[in-house]
């Protein structure tokens, strides 16, 4: 049975971190000291449970602490060779683990070790890192707490501020807690439930003075022109300028985005004093990690055009990338690791509202997240100070730390379509659906667009969250409904990379019984429905000058030649011809378009539940739940065709192996020959 004490760190760890007043995403770290038999000599040893590098209060398990022997922690104190060389001491903490160890050791737990308490919490909340940026930081402290807590100057992470902090706790017994200089919060209690309440009671009263104190209009008046657009107009505007954006961000390497119109964020930018705090950047380390020390700010007002935005954007990224590279150039060392890339991960546009920007959707959302908190600090330093982050020598010993280089080296080699962002047609089941799993399953965000919108969630939340799947409504014969589609991928994942052309029916009829009914509707769904997802999608994949891929999933009929499939065929046909044209004009933009012919896929496709498959199986005098294997028997493998098998063709197709490669029809029919590529 799991550690008594580890089961209230976890209940502590979990409620703190689930609550966004009091800290981030990936934030903050909790700790306890406590009594386990050693296996080895079966005698008590006490231990200390932290939570390990990387990991998240909120959804905090047991296998995410490091477990570390108190004892032989405490001697590392006769070994310490001083603040000049104390990242050396990261590495001791490998000797020092009990058993396995658990998680990796964060930075942060030497002042989990040393500071003399059975628990430990050290947080980010808003309100804490407003009084720790404040110009008069340490006179607010005891202005707000009294004698219950210490002032800390600002001091990086590691063993010297956990000797620090323990000083500072034996010197004064009465303290609960501490407010850390430019980054945030340390409390503790005798319980985890005294350590909690603690935490929380720095929290509240932070707030409430900031509340009852703060001046109304900390960021200053309204500025003329650059109040928030209503939704609709921002949300329009913000569909066009995101593929531009994307493009700007991702000159070093392509980026996921993540689009942001809160209250705060739109208050900030409408109000006077955004350029000067914007400039200032971010200061808790947790925060400038993922957003950079600054964002990139439009400064043209929200009426401004979408050409006069990009315009000043791609001038505001060029000078961005010029003075990110002089930063870096300030301050690196020999020892350094090399410039990460000197695109901002912060964009944000007036009356519109913040782009932000990574690896992956829930990095870039994470960053958005964090600038949010970031802008809370500013609003409640400016509120009852002036905000004052750390210096930006300071910001880049954090940023290009040796130590964060060492976490980002263990993070596991991207997929292959990691970044890759992707649309699919009629994807809620079927085909569809098996295409948006293996697009997922490689590393790509997916949107799952169909016209049953209940069904398109459903099939996007078998997926993942949000961060991996969505599902959207369209119905591919409305240019509208596609046009809103494909904003909807671009504003939830900030641009569109892969879009496969999916949706369709079959009417499988002879020329006498196709009515114009039955003609209309294939052509409208698959063929002018094709073209119309390509069209909107192409705008997007061209305005963002990083390629990109559109599949076809056509047919064997579009070049077999059979009877009483009219309509069905000839539409495929109009697809497979789509197919080469727009290779032909789009291939200057490095945009591949490629087609798949599968052939009597009938296990989970939707086409053959619609009663089709029972007509089919009828007219050859098999059980219906045998006609796939009738299929297979028609060829040349004698395999019967599932969606997995188009699934995997589309794979290929978009995957860096076929890179060189467009115009291309792949057969998925397990061999037929009448429909071989002449």
């Amino acid at each position: 049975m799991t550690n008594e004490t580890v089961q209230a760190l976890i209940r502590r760890s979990n409620a703190l971190g689930s609550d966004p007043r009091v800290t981030n995403y990936a934030g903050g770290n909790t700790s306890a000291k406590g009594v386990e038999l050693d296996p080895a000599t079966g005698k008590p040893v006490e231990l200390l449970w932290v939570k390990g590098s990387g990991g998240d209060l909120g959804t905090l398990t047991e296998s995410g602490l490091s477990v570390l022997r108190l004892d032989r922690f405490r001697d590392l104190i006769n070994v310490y060779p001083g603040v000049d060389r104390e990242d050396e001491m990261i590495t001791a903490f490998q000797y020092v683990l009990h058993g396995d160890g658990g998680r990796a050791p964060s930075i942060d737990t030497s002042m989990h070790a040393l500071v003399d308490a059975a628990h430990v919490d050290h947080l980010h909340p808003d309100s804490g890192i407003a009084v720790a940026t404040s110009a008069d930081g340490a006179a607010l402290t005891r202005t707000i707490f009294g004698d219950r807590v210490a002032w800390v100057d600002w001091r990086r992470p590691g063993f010297q501020l956990g000797l620090d902090m323990a000083r500072i706790r034996a010197e004064n017994p009465g303290i609960i807690g501490a407010i850390l200089g430019g980054h945030g919060i340390t409390a503790w209690g005798d319980t985890s439930d005294e350590a909690q309440a603690n935490s929380l009671w720095i929290v509240d009263t932070a707030e409430k003075y900031i509340a009852e104190h703060g001046k109304p209009k900390p960021f200053g008046p309204a500025l003329a022109g650059y109040g928030a657009l209503r939704e609709s107009e921002r949300h329009a505007k913000a569909a066009a300028l995101a593929p531009h954006i994307r493009a700007l961000v991702s000159s070093d390497r392509a980026q996921v985005g993540h689009y942001n119109d809160s209250t705060e964020v739109l208050e900030f930018l409408a109000s006077a004093e955004h350029p000067r705090l914007a400039d200032l950047g971010t200061s808790c380390p947790d925060h400038f990690l993922r957003t950079k020390v600054k964002p990139l700010v439009l400064d043209l007002p929200a009426d401004a055009s979408i050409e006069d935005s990009i315009a000043r954007l791609t001038e505001l990224r060029d000078a961005y990338r010029v003075d990110y590279q002089a930063y870096y150039d300030r301050y690196a060392t020999e020892d350094s690791p090399p410039i990460r890339g000197a695109d901002p991960a912060i964009v944000m546009v007036p009356g519109v509202g913040m782009f932000s920007w990574g690896f992956n959707k829930q990095t870039a959302r994470v960053a958005g997240e964090y600038f949010v908190n970031a802008i809370n600090a500013m609003r409640g330093a400016e509120a009852i100070s002036t905000y004052r982050p750390i210096p930006e020598s300071e910001k880049f010993r954090i940023e290009y730390w040796a130590l964060e280089e060492a976490k980002l080296r263990r993070m596991p080699e991207p997929k292959p379509l990691a970044t890759r962002i992707a649309l699919v047609t009629g994807a809620a089941s079927g085909i569809g659906k098996a295409i948006a799993h293996r697009l997922a399953a490689e590393g790509s965000c997916v949107v799952i667009a169909d016209l049953d919108l209940a069904k398109a969630q459903a099939a996007a939340a078998e997926i993942g969250n949000s961060d991996v799947a969505i599902g959207v409504q369209a119905d591919v014969t409305s240019e509208a409904q596609v046009i809103a589609s494909v904003n909807a991928t671009v504003l939830a994942f900030g641009g569109l990379d892969l879009v496969v052309n999916n949706a369709g029916l079959v009417l499988a009829r002879s020329l006498f019984d196709t009515s114009e009914a039955d003609w209309d509707i294939q052509h409208n769904v698959m063929s002018k429905g094709s073209f119309f997802v390509s069209k909107a999608a192409a705008r997007v994949l061209v305005d963002q000058k990083l390629g990109g891929d559109i599949v076809y999933i056509s047919s064997k009929n579009s070049i077999f030649a059979g009877p009483d499939n009219l309509a069905y065929s000839a539409t495929k046909a109009d697809q497979a011809h789509q197919v080469r044209l727009l290779a032909a004009e789009l291939g200057g933009y490095g945009i591949r378009v490629n087609g798949i012919n599968p052939d009597g896929v009938v296990r989970g496709s939707g086409m053959f539940s619609n009663g089709w498959g029972a007509k089919r199986a009828a007219t050859y005098g098999v059980p219906e739940e045998e006609l796939g294997l009738y299929y297979a028997q028609r060829t040349l493998l004698k395999r019967e065709v599932l969606p997995e098998n188009v699934a995997n063709a589309v794979f290929v197709l978009c995957s860096a192996d076929l890179s060189h490669t467009t115009g291309l029809h792949i057969p998925v029919d397990a061999g037929v020959a009448a429909a071989f590529l002449r």
